[in-house]
């Protein structure tokens, strides 16, 4: 069997009676998402003869994703090539006890000597505690954004005696 990656593979589909009957339903109904339809859509033109070169120009999709749908369907069957299996996605960077630990860092005072905390004051103070072994500063922006807090906005600001927007009895300003 020659590489199912080569160019100069012909796939040659016919589906099975059974396997016809659902892709005309499912084209007929067109209740799937587009994509399933131009699986389908794909396996329909397969199982009339095409090529994968004028099945990608008919249906909109290239002539690499032809092949796959269809070596798809040689490989696991007509739900295997029209449905794609789950992905487990990529796994958490931080876990929720870590998380919790530099949000309860970042609602205590910054380290002396500084006003305020950054993104980049974090990301190196949750390393220098060892609550986690290393993280990005986009990691820590993102965690902050969902949870709503901007610690670089507050500071300690000491205001001279004015006093502003507080108005006495007779109705000037102290």
């Amino acid at each position: 069997m020659k590489d199912k990656n080569s160019y100069n593979v012909k796939l040659k589909i016919k589906l099975k009676a059974a396997e016809r009957i659902k892709v005309k339903e499912i084209l007929s109904k067109g209740k799937e998402s587009v994509r399933v339809i131009k699986r389908v859509q794909v396996l329909d033109l397969f199982d009339q003869g095409y090529t994968s070169p004028t099945i990608a120009e008919y249906v909109g999709v290239t002539a690499e994703t032809a092949r796959r749908i269809g070596w798809n369907y040689k490989e696991g069957g007509l739900e295997r090539a029209i449905y794609e299996l789950s992905r487990p996605g990529m796994e958490r960077t931080l876990s929720e006890k870590q998380a919790n630990y530099i949000i309860a860092m970042v609602c205590t005072d910054p380290p002396e000597g500084r006003d305020r905390w950054t993104i980049r004051l974090i990301t190196e103070e949750s390393m220098k505690r060892k609550i986690v072994s290393s993280v990005g500063r986009e990691t820590i922006r993102v965690l902050l954004k969902t949870h709503d807090l901007k610690p670089w906005r507050e500071k300690n600001v000491v205001h001279s005696g004015i006093k502003r927007g507080i108005h006495t009895e007779d109705g000037k300003n102290t």
